[in-house]
């Protein structure tokens, strides 16, 4: 089979049985193995996509992972209620705290900085919602 980028979901289920059929080979050919499982990988990150996870499930991941509570990320993130917001969603993560949980926990800035998947409230009040709270 001729090796080429691959264009269309036929090229790609043919590469995937060919890639298959290197493997069941006694003594595979590396060279063409690999070969081929660039371009599958090329096809499945360009069709495939993963998107990255939210920050806040990367960081319960992350506690999960190294069996910690959210009260171990105060060195992080500030205050027990600093965590409690970010945790919750109420508080968006600020650029201290991301540098800081990414030396720290070794979570990938890039992760942090994506958009959280739930919105996160604002905690501070708008003028509108101060002059109506001023006005009672």
């Amino acid at each position: 089979m001729k090796a080429k980028v691959l264009k269309t979901d036929r090229e790609y289920k043919a590469a995937l049985t060919y890639i298959e059929r290197l493997m069941d080979e006694p003594t595979p050919d590396e060279a063409e193995l690999e070969l081929w499982s660039l371009l599958v990988e090329n096809y499945e990150e360009t069709h495939f996509p993963i998107a990255k996870p939210d920050p806040v499930e990367a960081i319960r991941f992350r506690l999960e992972q190294s069996d910690s509570k959210p009260a171990d990320l105060i060195p992080y993130l500030g205050t027990k209620s600093r965590v409690s917001e970010v945790m919750s969603g109420k508080r968006p993560l600020s650029l201290a705290m991301i540098r800081a949980l990414h030396r720290g926990l070794k979570i990938p800035a890039e992760v942090l900085i994506e958009e959280p998947t739930r919105s996160v409230k604002s905690t501070r009040p708008n003028r509108r919602n101060l002059h109506a709270t001023a006005a009672k």
